[in-house]
């Protein structure tokens, strides 16, 4: 329809923040995600203030999130408890224990996910880089890039300059649909020689 998924998750959310009673039960996950991490925390944080306001609505709620910071908010905001999923941590492995236990997270172990569903070994021990350079320099910046990009030659080698020559003489016009495909075969095979 046209609407990114944060539009259509924030439109959902309200909905729901406004038609919700005191007899609702809320479940919210991960509200705020989907844009900058300050701008997300900014509308979660907000959230979380609006439905600990028991003269607006005063609904039991579930507020799944990974932005650590809104932890904080258990002892400053009335009816609000912290909870996470038990994790058994061993070396780089994570188990994840599927048991509730009181208190916030002491970690995302988004990463450790990746891992577990099947990411390459690759990108997981870049993404390791990149965490441990974002948490050292303390903002959420661009990290500095791994490794020299490779510039492409400017200029084409001897096979290279007549494969384009062939191509440039070509007259697509003049041949027939099986002249064109056979051509077209024998160019692809050239090209993978250059």
């Amino acid at each position: 329809s046209g609407q990114s998924t944060f539009l259509v998750e924030l439109s959902e959310t309200a909905y729901i923040l406004r038609n919700a009673t005191a007899r609702s039960l809320m479940i919210l996950d991960e509200i705020g995600r989907g844009t900058s991490t300050f701008d997300g925390l900014s509308i979660a944080w907000a959230v979380v203030e609006d439905l600990c306001d028991k003269t607006r609505c005063g609904a039991k709620t579930l507020f799944a999130t990974h932005y650590h910071e809104l932890t904080a908010l258990e002892g400053q905001l009335d009816g609000i408890k912290n909870y996470n999923i038990a994790v058994r941590k061993k070396g780089d492995d994570i188990t994840f224990l599927r048991r509730i236990v009181r208190g916030g997270a002491d970690d995302s172990y988004g990463i450790e996910v990746a891992k577990l569903s099947g990411i390459p070994d690759v990108i997981i021990t870049r993404a390791k880089q990149v965490l441990h350079q974002l948490e050292k320099d303390g903002k959420a910046s661009a990290p500095i890039i791994k490794q020299e990009s490779v510039q492409m030659p400017l200029t084409l080698s001897d096979d290279g300059e007549q494969l384009l020559r062939e191509i440039k003489n070509i007259d697509v016009n003049t041949l027939t649909p099986i002249e064109c495909m056979t051509m077209l075969n024998d160019l692809c095979r050239k090209a993978k020689d250059v």
